[in-house]
Order: structure tokens, then C-alpha cells, then sequence
């Protein structure tokens, strides 16, 4: 029902762009543009509506790793991954006291809270200048965890004497609203006003107060976002084109909707990887599934289960098994990138038979040779964290064509997520930056000596995109 009716408002929408080829009046265009507001916000919402209720058919089917730039943090736990930890003495902390509800007018629509945000100014060219600024839109995580990776602002600060800014999104991290976390995520009402219709209207307001603070009206203003955040960049150049120049939407699976992408897309590119890594990998993983359930159907099968892949608690459903290494090979092939590569650090470990030649021997060492010597590896005790309870809740070609500009859709066709993705140019100015080897959001984050030539070619095609966006504001600036 949800989509017959997000299909009725695209309809009518167009309907009303083919009528804008004869002459449109400026009341006719502000319609057309609010109706096409209308049926974006829609698709927004129905994409939150159906991740919520995708969740309890993962905890079934697969467990697709949410959308997060960053990606586990067992590859993230060495050094050479988390380049930014210098960084962090060039940011200064800031808290905007920021509208609870953007869109209503009830009396509680008027409660704040705080949000925070943090700006490094090293690099800035200065309002006189109209120097840009660059603004990190931060996703379903804590603002801190992206700082030591996301990399993209501070590569490029100095040559495009950048301001940068990090944005927190509204519900994580110390950008709570209600005065706490337990009380925010309480009820379907405090609920109602974590989206992200208010969280790209956050942004908004805090990009306006931070250009007015610093007399910066001029000043060009590039959004970036990688994933979830990557999907929030290019929204937000749709919605506030009037405060963003223009947006880099890193890995943002945009077309990830009932009939636009293949409902198997994901599995299917998960599936590839592997295979691209090894072939007899591959079919190992194929024929495990089986091995698993015959084995769990035996008396004891599920205690051989439990030895055999050294699990932190029994298992109780052969499904608990299944779902965890669902879940570590979707993440490899998610964030494949190097010098890791953890698809082939998986299908090394299946290979090489280290722990027995037999099938679910060949399984268990890929998933150590994934984790590294640990005490166990299945079920692990952990705590919800304020990311995967609000993963759960939040979780158009022709529009974009006839209505949207400057936003690069950057992807690696490694990254299952890619399946929904922008691919193809959309016009001269919504344009897809794609690489053959990329993993999930690889171009924002920090460059590295070791990095390929094909990935540092990316950043610089990205990079040449956006200056040719900020050269045509400044000419446009001195003209008008």
C-alpha cells in the first residue's frame, strides 16, 4: 500500500514536470518543486519504514551490515587503519542548541537540545576570501568514530583553503535529545523525532548559524557524507540547494527500493567478491549452509557446533551460527579494502585448512583467520549500543535528471551496497564516480602512501568535480 502510494506521488509529479515544458509560471514551478519535495521525503520514508520492518526478517534470512563508512572495528584495531588520532588537536568543540521538531507547530515542537559539532579552521582561507567549507554529515554512530578515518576534508583542507566542519547526527554520540539516551529512545513518541527529514533540517540550521557567526555568507558550502551519510549528503543538496553548493555522497545506495534494485543485489555482489577471490572458497561457503543444518539435526549437533567453532555461549539454533558468519562475510566483502582485503583474508584461512580438512574445519579458519586468535568467536556478550538500536528504527532517476545538480555518487563495485547505487551519469552535473575494485566509502577516507593508483585517481577526479563547482560559484559571485 505504502509504495502504491509513493508510485501515485511520483506520478503525479511528473505529470506536473511534463506540464512545465510550456512556460512555466513561478507558481506553477514552486508547486512542481513541492511536489517533488513531497515525493523524495516519501521515498525517504518508506525506506525507513521498510529497514524497520526488515529487521526481523534479517534475524531470519541475512544480517546486512548497516550503513556505516567505517566498518568493523576488527579492522580497524591496527595501526596503519586509524590515521586521524593527530587530527583531532586542530577541532574545536561546539554545542548548537538546536530545534527538537523543524516541522510542526504543537508546543513541544519548540523543545532544543544540544548538538554537536566541531570545526577545524587551520586551513581556511577566511570570509573575505568566500574560502569553502566542507561539511562532514555525520550518520548513525557517535560523530567520534568517523574522525579518525574520514579522511577526504583534511587531504584536501590546503588546496581548497577549506573550512571543515562535523556534524553530529541528532540521537548519538552527545547530540541527545530529551537529556538522555534512555529517555530519547523510550517510546514510539520521542521516536517520532529521530528521521532523516529532521536530520538533514539539523544540518541546515547549524550550517546557516556557523556562516553567520563567521560572516561567511559567500562562502561555497560542500556537503560530504559516506553511506547513510553519503544518502543524507545528496537529500540535502536536493532539499537546501540554496545552502549547499553541492554534495559528495560516498557509497550511498540512493535506488535501494522495492523494484529499482534487484531484491538479491546485495547478495548477489557479496557472492562475487568471494568468488572473484577463490573459487573453491567460494563453493565452500556454498556447501556449508547444508553441512550446518545436517549436523545441528543429530542428538548433539548443536554441542558439535558449538566445539567446532568455539562459541562464547551454546548454541541454541543452528541459526545463530548461520547468521554470524552471514554476517562476518557480508562485512568483508562490504569494506574489502586494502591493504587488508578481508575477503581474501577470509578465503585465506578457508583454503589453507588449518584447522581440519573437512568442510566446517575449512569455515572455522576463515572466521579466525577474520578475527584473529581469540578465546571464541560465535556470540559474543555484548551491550546494544546507541548505533544498532538506532540503525534499527531509522533504518529516481528521472527526478534526479530533470531536478537535481552538482552531487557525485561515488562507489566501488565491490561493495555490495553498490547494487543500489548511482552508476551511470544522471546529467552533466549529477554525475557517478565508480571504480572496479572500491569497497564501501574507500575514497573519503584517509590516503596512505600504499594506496592504488586507481583509488588515488578517484579522489582526484572527485576533487577536479567539486572545484569546478566552486570556480563556476565564484564567477557567478563577481558576476551578479
Amino acid at each position: 500500500m505504502g509504495f502504491y502510494f509513493l508510485r501515485m506521488s511520483l506520478l503525479q509529479a511528473l505529470n506536473h514536470l511534463r506540464n512545465l515544458n510550456k512556460k512555466p509560471s513561478k507558481l506553477a514551478i514552486q508547486m512542481h518543486r513541492a511536489m517533488v519535495f513531497q515525493s523524495l521525503f516519501l521515498l525517504q520514508l518508506l525506506l525507513l519504514f521498510s529497514l524497520t520492518t526488515a529487521t526481523a526478517t534479517a534475524k531470519r534470512l541475512h544480517t546486512i551490515p548497516r550503513l556505516s563508512p567505517i566498518g568493523p572495528r576488527v579492522w580497524l584495531d591496527h595501526p596503519d587503519q586509524i590515521l586521524g588520532e593527530s587530527v583531532r588537536e586542530d577541532l574545536e568543540t561546539f554545542f548548537y542548541n538546536q530545534t527538537l521538531d523543524h516541522f510542526n507547530y504543537r508546543p513541544e515542537s519548540y523543545d532544543t537540545f544540544l548538538q554537536r559539532y566541531l570545526i577545524n579552521s587551520k586551513y581556511w582561507g577566511g570570509a573575505n576570501a568566500c574560502a569553502p567549507i566542507l561539511v562532514y554529515l555525520g550518520a548513525e554512530a557517535p560523530i567520534d568514530e568517523d574522525l579518525d578515518v574520514i579522511g577526504f576534508l583534511v587531504d584536501t583542507a590546503a588546496e581548497f583553503s577549506s573550512l571543515l566542519v562535523y556534524v553530529e547526527h541528532r540521537y548519538y554520540g552527545k547530540s541527545i535529545p530529551f537529556g538522555s539516551r534512555e529517555e530519547a529512545l523510550k517510546n514510539a513518541s520521542t521516536l517520532g523525532y529521530f528521521n532523516s527529514a529532521q536530520a538533514i533540517a539539523d544540518y541546515a540550521a547549524i550550517i546557516i548559524h556557523i556562516k553567520k557567526t563567521l560572516q561567511a555568507k559567500d562562502s561555497p558550502v560542500i556537503v560530504i557524507g559516506g553511506s547513510y551519510g553519503g544518502m543524507l549528503a545528496s537529500w540535502f543538496r536536493l532539499k537546501y540547494p540554496h545552502i549547499a553548493l553541492g554534495a559528495l555522497a560516498s557509497s550511498a545506495p540512493v535506488l535501494y527500493f522495492d523494484d529499482i534494485t534487484p531484491q538479491y543485489g546485495y547478495y548477489a555482489l557479496v557472492s562475487k567478491d568471494f568468488r572473484g577471490a577463490s573459487e573453491t572458497c567460494y563453493q565452500t561457503i556454498r556447501k556449508s549452509w547444508e553441512e550446518i543444518d545436517e549436523v545441528a539435526s543429530k542428538p548433539d549437533g548443536l554441542s558439535i557446533l558449538s566445539k567446532k567453532f568455539k562459541t562464547c555461549n551454546p548454541l541454541t539454533d543452528a541459526s545463530e551460527l548461520k547468521n554470524h558468519l552471514d554476517s562476518m562475510y557480508a562485512n568483508a566483502a562490504q569494506y574489502n579494502k586494502p591493504p587488508t582485503y578481508p575477503v581474501n583474508k577470509v578465503c585465506g584461512g578457508i583454503d589453507g585448512g588449518g584447522f581440519g580438512d573437512d568442510l566446517l574445519g575449512r569455515v572455522f579458519g576463515g572466521l579466525v583467520a577474520y578475527k584473529g586468535n581469540r578465546s571464541c568467536y560465535v556470540n559474543e556478550p555484548t551491550n546494544q549500543s546507541e548505533t544498532s538500536a538506532g540503525w534499527r528504527w531509522q533504518s529516481i532517476r528521472l527526478i534526479l535528471q530533470r531536478f537535481a545538480s552538482n552531487i557525485i555518487f561515488s562507489n566501488g563495485l565491490r561493495d555490495p551496497y553498490s547494487s543500489g547505487g548511482v552508476l551511470e551519469n544522471i546529467s552533466d552535473t549529477v554525475v557517478a564516480v565508480k571504480t572496479v575494485n572500491g569497497s564501501h566509502c574507500l575514497d573519503i577516507l584517509f590516503a596512505k602512501e600504499t594506496d592504488p593508483e586507481w583509488l588515488v585517481a578517484q579522489r582526484k577526479t572527485e576533487i577536479k568535480i567539486i572545484k569546478e563547482w566552486i570556480n563556476k560559484y565564484y564567477a557567478d559571485l563577481s558576476r551578479f
